[in-house]
């Protein structure tokens, strides 16, 4: 290590949380103290670990057993930087509040407390004269929100299209490739380690919908909460949903969308089958990956492990590094923009496509009713196919009418498939599903 820096004043880190993330920083910070200290400019100092009970074995970490307390208000008050990986909306809002109040920046990787409360953090953040950054709230290891708040900043987003879920990509790669059922696939994930035992933030699109306020956030710098976000999840997903998807040559993934029309802003979280052709087609396992298009740039994809201790920590570490610069050198980094402060559109205004299935009577005139009922709603068929089902138990001849739209808002595509479900002809709506990526 350079003198210079050996012999500057150390830079005090507090770390709340000694889990899969806090546990991985923590021993990577120890590790690579010399090089940490090198890229900063002076020592990282970890002054202590804040954990909900001491005694339990840590000594995998390589840090000194002393710095473990229960008393994280405490901690935050006497560090220069405080690194915040428990997640969850309280007491982290605390005690990250209490620690700039202290003259603390912060790193946090909790998605959960910016969705929702991302702009009262902001304030206190520029009120106290100190630093928020939060990379690793969004993709682990994948860097994106700074490329978004800083590399792009000269730029203008239109759209953000990802897969930002580990476990559900895993779910959805595992129906499509071996077959599958939903269940099944959420056991293997879970064996993995990739769900937890409730998966139902994730399956139902929570996790994802808290991203996508985020990247919305930052990318058309207009403030977006989780509230604001259309959000369905997974657990509706069939296997016939994922083999109509194959014989389209597409394939089914949750996405998070954020587009910017001259109306305002949509963000939404939905299944959706997408070409496979498109980029984020060849996305597998709990691999995540975000496609950014922008006036200038053009296309841009960021792809790698979302989630994870290691891939995480990176992040958190990436992060560490810029304030912890900054506190040396003086200066702070990028704040919230959100001086477009664009409207945030209902999911009606969203502009898609649609997958249909019907059960209908197979007899003459069903198409032309069925057709009938779209135009009413100005929606136009792009294709139409018919599968005959073998009639059984003295019932009438019955078909599968299979319907891709062309784009149209999603109001009337919705006003479109519950009409469809009154008419005489159809028995049933099999599946519904938003087409995207063309």
């Amino acid at each position: 290590m350079d003198s210079a820096v050996s012999e500057a004043k150390p830079l005090r880190v507090a770390l709340l949380g000694a889990g899969v993330v806090g546990g991985a920083v923590a021993r990577l910070l120890t590790e690579h103290a010399d090089d940490m200290a090198a890229r900063v400019g002076a020592p990282l100092e970890i002054v202590g670990i804040a954990v909900r009970r001491r005694g339990r074995d840590r000594a995998a970490l390589g840090v000194d057993p002393s710095l473990f307390t229960t008393d994280a208000e405490e901690l935050v008050t006497r560090a220069d930087v405080v690194v915040e990986v428990i997640g969850g909306i309280e007491p982290a809002r605390s005690l990250i509040l209490r620690a700039m109040e202290h003259g603390a920046s912060v790193v946090t990787a909790n998605k959960a407390l910016l969705a929702e409360d991302g702009p009262a953090l902001y304030a206190a953040a520029a009120q106290h004269g100190v630093d928020l950054y939060f990379e690793a709230a969004v993709a682990g290891a994948i860097p994106l929100l700074r490329p978004l708040r800083e590399s792009l900043a000269g730029d203008e987003v239109r759209r953000v299209l990802g897969i930002v879920n580990g476990t559900t990509n895993y779910v959805l790669d595992k129906m499509d490739t071996t077959g599958a059922g939903f269940d099944d696939a959420v056991e293997q994930a879970q064996a993995l380690g990739y769900a937890e035992a409730d998966p139902t933030a994730d399956v139902e699109g929570f996790d994802a919908a808290a991203k996508a306020a985020i990247l919305a956030s930052l990318a058309f710098h207009t403030r977006v909460s989780g509230a604001d976000v259309y959000r369905e999840g997974i657990t509706e997903v069939s296997a016939a949903d994922v083999s109509a998807a194959r014989e389209m040559d597409c394939v089914v993934k949750l996405l998070a969308i954020c587009e910017r029309s001259d109306k305002g802003v949509g963000v939404r979280v939905h299944p959706a089958m997408i070409p496979r052709t498109h980029p984020l087609a060849g996305v597998r396992e709990a691999f995540n990956a975000v496609f950014v298009e922008a006036d200038a740039a053009g296309e841009l994809m960021f792809y790698g492990k979302g989630a994870g201790g290691d891939p995480t920590a990176s992040a958190v570490l990436g992060d560490l590094v810029a304030v912890a610069r900054h506190r040396v050198g003086g200066g702070l980094g990028p704040g919230e923009s959100s001086y477009a402060d664009l409207p945030v559109l209902p999911m009606g205004d969203a502009q898609t496509r649609y997958h249909i299935s019907l059960d209908v009577e197979d007899r003459s005139g069903v198409l032309a009713q069925v057709a009938a009922v779209f135009a009413d709603h100005d929606v136009s068929i792009e294709t139409v196919r018919q599968q005959l089902v073998p009639a059984a138990d003295g019932r009438s001849a019955r078909a599968n009418l299979i319907i891709v739209t062309h784009t149209a808002s999603d109001a009337a595509l919705s006003s479109t498939v519950e009409r469809l479900r009154t008419l005489d002809v159809v028995r049933g709506v099999n599946s519904v599903m938003r087409v995207e990526g063309s």
